[in-house]
């Protein structure tokens, strides 16, 4: 997934931060606030606009790491409206999924102010151990 760090480092780069709501809004995609019940959040793209979904019901950290996945469905699979993002399918074997994951723990480990540790992935976004101790990149 080499092409994924590549667009992470060029992202963060261009903008300097890590910040996916920054991000997003610097790249023109817009991010609505819904009550999604149990969805974290999906990307859409309707009319050449594209959209990042977010649960409004969800705390901020989980509203951050929800925009990081979802962002990346905007940037790697832009013409694809995505399934819902659940918490049990960040365990999913499609691909454009498990790249959207791979993007977003990524983009939470790049060393800006804020950026996390593997503990703080784990408790403070929710982000399970496996999935995070298998999607991090070692060095960037």
């Amino acid at each position: 997934m080499e092409y994924i760090v590549a667009k992470i480092k060029e992202l963060t780069k261009k903008f300097k931060t890590n910040d996916p709501f920054k991000i997003a809004k610097a790249l023109g995609i817009e991010v609505v606030y819904e009550d999604l019940g149990n969805t974290l959040g999906y990307y859409s793209k309707h009319f050449r606009v594209k959209v990042i979904h977010i649960n409004q019901n969800l705390d901020e950290n989980k509203r951050e790491f929800a925009c990081h996945h979802e962002l990346g469905h905007a940037i790697f699979h832009p013409d694809a409206n995505t399934p819902f993002l659940k918490k049990n399918t960040l365990f999913s074997t499609d691909r454009i999924e498990l790249e959207a994951n791979f993007f977003a723990i990524n983009m939470l480990f790049i060393n800006f102010e804020g950026c996390v540790t593997v503990k703080e992935a784990i408790e403070k976004y929710g982000i399970p151990k496996q999935l995070v101790l298998s999607n991090m990149v070692k060095k960037f």
